[in-house]
């Protein structure tokens, strides 16, 4: 079953926990390990384990981090630093930032031909040098940046599709699609500076991609372990704020959610009317025109060629009205579409992202109460309750980095809508006015 993002989980609750000790009492202990979480013989009682296994708070290895199960390791090479910001916390910025552009997807075949594939142009601003990726490139990029970063809503992919992979409307959709996608990846501040991100913009070498791959593959900084890569403010956060405000963005993007799937109806029924029913309406009625023009042929002693001529065309202009309305989704309502694709996906994982955060609250609640009660040493219960912060923390940057680009990419979204729609109905009324001048002078 997938896990926080959708991606796998193994069904312990922290990788220590194989070979034959794995009966539910047994705790490991790493010889290293977080100095506020003790051994087991110092502290004076355990909060309990979650007994919903198939919980993303237990799968995803957070319940373990919180309750300090999960090793501190040696050398950490990686950090990703969060910041106060105006708006409460939020990611350090990318260093160095850069935007990558996705062109030329080009059918390639291997095997002699017995294979087929569609390869993309990738070109990174920081590198200027372009690679070449499949879409199962892409793939495997995103299962590895769903199985390291637990608490990022990472965007989705655009969707597969078994049949007709080779069709060019198909082909010029996915790569709309992969354009967005890539530039939300280059956009976020964690993602964008990952290895394994870095490796594929940039690799050309047959032999250092596949080096590069299982370095990836075998990186430990995942799930549970990459929230010790986690640097975070010495700001006091009141922990019922910090569920306050989580509860508000929780309601917000339902609410948000919902919206964007009533659009996404409502435009794509709006692209099967422009592509079917609007351009067939428009037929009937330069045929209707056209049947009068030739009507008005019949008697031709009181035939007027002119305006014959006139009401002709005017059938013709609605015809060529009707056209342009099945061909106006490709300038306006493909991109509103790929755009509300996109954040369907970022949306979706919110729910798993913040069941991480409730179920850190929980515990810290539980800990405090059996400290309170005596049944806990205070030193654990404050190990837990800080550990809980690393976690609101980098919620409340990714809720802060989402607003950020929602606000960017609707803004791009409507005023892109907008003015193509202004420049369709300047084209149909241009058609319309040079057909109109043809009965002035009759």
């Amino acid at each position: 079953a997938p896990g926080t993002n959708g991606h796998p989980s193994p069904s312990l609750p922290y990788p220590a926990a194989c070979g034959h000790h794995q009966h539910a009492g047994y705790r490991p202990k790493p010889a290293l390990e977080r100095q506020d979480s003790m051994s087991s013989s110092k502290r004076g009682s355990v909060v309990g384990r979650n007994l919903n296994r198939f919980s993303c708070f237990v799968r995803s290895g957070v319940e373990a981090f919180i309750l300090g199960d999960v090793p501190l390791m040696s050398k950490i090479a990686e950090t990703y630093c969060i910041e106060m910001g105006s708006r409460g916390p939020q990611w350090r910025a990318n260093p160095h930032p850069f935007i990558c552009s996705v062109e030329d997807p080009t059918k390639q075949t291997k095997f002699k031909g017995i294979k087929s594939y569609i390869s993309y142009k990738l070109t990174p601003s920081n590198f200027n040098s372009p690679v070449y990726r499949r879409y199962k490139h892409f793939d495997w990029l995103y299962n590895r940046l769903l199985h390291k970063f637990t608490v990022i809503s990472v965007p989705h992919l655009p969707e597969k599709q078994a049949t007709g992979r080779f069709e060019e409307d198909f082909i010029e959709k996915r790569k709309r699609r992969l354009i967005l996608w890539m530039e939300h990846m280059t956009s976020h501040p964690v993602l964008s500076q990952y290895e394994g991100f870095q490796h594929f913009l940039c690799c050309r070498d047959e032999k250092q991609w596949k080096l590069g791959k299982r370095r990836a593959e075998k990186d430990e900084m995942v799930g549970a372990s990459f929230l010790l890569t986690i640097q975070i403010p010495t700001e006091h956060q009141d922990l019922q704020d910090v569920e306050d405000r989580v509860d508000a963005f929780k309601a917000f993007s339902k609410k948000m959610d919902d919206s964007v799937l009533q659009l996404t109806n409502v435009a794509s029924e709006l692209v099967r009317k422009h592509v079917g029913g609007f351009r067939k309406e428009f037929q009937k009625l330069g045929n209707a025109f056209q049947a009068i023009s030739h009507s008005f042929h019949m008697d031709p002693p009181y035939s007027l060629d002119a305006l014959n001529n006139a009401i002709s065309h005017t059938g013709k202009t609605y015809e060529t009205v009707g056209e342009m309305f099945a061909e106006q989704p490709k300038n306006d309502l493909f991109l509103m579409l790929d755009t509300l694709s996109l954040y369907q996906g970022l949306l979706s994982n919110f729910p798993d992202i913040i069941h991480l955060q409730k179920g850190a609250f929980a515990k810290v609640k539980e800990s405090q109460r059996m400290s309170d009660e005596g049944r806990m040493d205070q030193e654990e219960a404050d190990g837990i309750r800080k550990r809980c912060r690393v976690v609101g923390f980098a919620l409340q940057a990714e809720m802060n980095h989402f607003h950020e680009r929602r606000v960017a990419d609707f803004k791009r979204m409507m005023q892109s809508y907008l003015r193509q729609q202004i420049v369709f109905y300047q084209r149909v009324s241009q058609q319309l006015e040079k057909t109109l001048r043809m009965y002035d002078n009759l």
